[in-house]
């Protein structure tokens, strides 16, 4: 894996600081940011390979922060929550962040969940799944290879925990994924409960390649099992 470079965002420096030498521990080279604003700045600045961004601070909260990031980069971006915080959770990942790790948190865990949306990231075009090249179906056209993906004629930009939860399903037409699989295949993980985690990218994978994302046409569910994509 190549060098990567993380910025870590906390206004609690005493966290902001643990998770710095946790990763400098790993070989990474690290920024560190105590509001929004000066994570936007240094992101601006600086080449990153990926966020640690705490959801809580004060002036502008790591939701904000993370959308305007995904405005403009693929950086995979993992969220910081406290443990009864799961809407602010929710709403992260619906505004574009990868994964999210509970606080307090163990530092091992996070370090799992860096190295594997780096490897995501670095592999952008890898070989992620068993299948390769082009799925081609009645709305929806994917290249493995070059990670283009149309829908209904129609460029669409994803982030790369989009493109292989889409991938998955559109390279088994037909075939219904319960939410723990999709979790377990895209991700690389065990599931524990993260049933909310792929409903919010299924919702924001729809956002951006459905007509009309209440009425979908290409993501279907299947009420009580999971969800699938027919040819």
């Amino acid at each position: 894996m190549e060098k990567a470079n993380i910025l870590v965002v906390d206004d609690d420096r005493e966290i902001a600081e643990l998770v710095a030498i946790h990763l400098r521990e790993e070989g990474y080279d690290v920024y560190m940011a105590y509001s929004g604003r000066e994570a936007l700045e240094l992101f601006d600045r600086e080449h990153i390979d990926l966020v640690i961004l705490d959801i809580m601070m004060p002036g502008m909260y790591g939701n904000e922060v993370c959308e305007r990031i995904r405005d403009i980069s693929a950086v995979p971006i993992i969220m910081l929550s406290a443990k009864n915080a799961e809407m602010d959770m929710v709403s992260s990942l619906y505004q574009g962040a990868d994964d999210y790790v509970t606080k307090p948190f163990r530092p091992m865990e996070l370090m799992a969940r860096v190295k594997s949306q780096l490897r995501r990231f670095q592999s952008f075009g890898g070989e992620d799944f068993e299948q390769s090249g082009v799925v081609d179906l009645k709305n929806i056209w994917m290249d493995k290879k070059t990670r283009t993906v149309k829908a209904y004629g129609e460029p669409v930009k994803l982030t790369p925990i989009e493109f292989d939860l889409l991938y998955l399903l559109a390279s088994h037409p037909g075939q219904v994924f319960a939410t723990d699989e999709i979790f377990e295949k895209v991700w690389k993980e065990k599931s524990f409960e993260m049933s909310n985690t792929v409903m919010v990218h299924i919702r924001r994978l729809r956002g951006k390649i459905e007509l009309d994302p209440r009425n979908a046409q290409i993501i279907k569910t299947v009420w009580g099992v999971g969800y699938k994509i027919e040819e």
